[in-house]
């Protein structure tokens, strides 16, 4: 667990000062959950669900927000037994899902949920032109609902079929009024007018937070970070940015408070901010 800083330190003190009023945010793939190949066998790492509940005697909430659908990341993360256990410590865990555009809750458990974006079915009829005139056929198209992913990691050449593909898949979203958002050997298109960052401030709002603290790894969770910074500029709410680095994605690191390792680190990072938001609050 890498404090870049000083400051940063300071930073972690005072969230954790803070516990009783602190939300702690988190991404899924490649903080909750290590990256795989095929996104649909990408689960928690074992003892994570744990540790949530375990941090959830001291702090306000807990949020996993995250580009996957809501429905994927419960059943792939244990999430909804994982709520029930946190709701026995009076708390709420949040799932929100697709950028913040699906939303679920412990309380209700159910997902709220838009249409999809005007656009999304033109553009998926017309990607499997745009991937052979680029020498991508074997891409894999992950239909999300309200996005679309098409994921290069399967390629013999990961790297540069997604360098080959960003520039044409953004021309065709943004012909047909949708949003692009580059991630570790994938690209989302989606619609536009929500990211990390918004759900993140409707969360801040929605609770009340007094703190925040986002654990994210990757360009989507830009969004996310600039949100928590700027609120904490602001005086609105304590801050703290973590990064869960890895040697595919370098977005986060200068914008972050501390760095740990991929999802083990995050693991020792929650294990760690349990362990020291409980002494404050008992």
């Amino acid at each position: 667990m890498d404090f870049r800083s000083a400051e940063a330190e300071r930073h972690y003190e005072d969230v954790v000062a803070h516990a009783s009023g602190l939300v702690v945010g988190m991404d899924f793939d490649g903080t909750l959950a290590p990256i795989v190949e095929d996104p649909a066998a990408a689960t928690i790492l074992p003892g994570t669900g744990d540790l949530l509940v375990d941090l959830a005697e001291s702090v306000s909430a807990l949020a996993v927000i995250t580009g996957r659908p809501a429905r994927q990341v419960l059943a792939l993360g244990g999430l909804e037994e994982v709520g029930v256990a946190v709701g026995q410590h009076g708390r709420v865990l949040h799932v929100l899902g697709q950028y913040g555009n699906e939303r679920w809750s412990s309380v209700d458990r159910r997902i709220l949920s838009p249409q999809p974006p005007r656009g999304l079915s033109t553009f998926e009829s017309r990607l499997p032109g745009l991937l052979r005139r680029y020498d991508a056929e074997g891409a894999y198209v992950e239909d999300k609902g309200l996005a679309v992913g098409i994921h290069t990691r399967r390629l013999d050449d990961p790297r540069g079929a997604f360098d080959r593909l960003l520039d044409p898949v953004r021309g065709l979203a943004e012909e047909l009024g949708l949003q692009v958002e580059p991630g570790r050997l994938v690209i989302e298109v989606r619609a536009p007018g929500t990211d990390k960052g918004a759900a993140v401030r409707r969360l801040v709002e929605q609770v009340g937070a007094q703190a925040f603290c986002f654990v994210g790894d990757d360009l989507g969770d830009v969004a996310a970070f600039r949100a928590v910074r700027d609120l904490r500029e602001q005086g609105a709410v304590a801050g703290l940015l973590v990064c869960a680095g890895s040697p595919e994605e370098r977005a986060l690191v200068d914008l972050a408070d501390v760095v740990v390792d991929g999802p083990d680190g995050v693991q020792e990072f929650l294990r760690r901010l349990a362990a020291d938001t409980g002494v404050r609050a008992g």
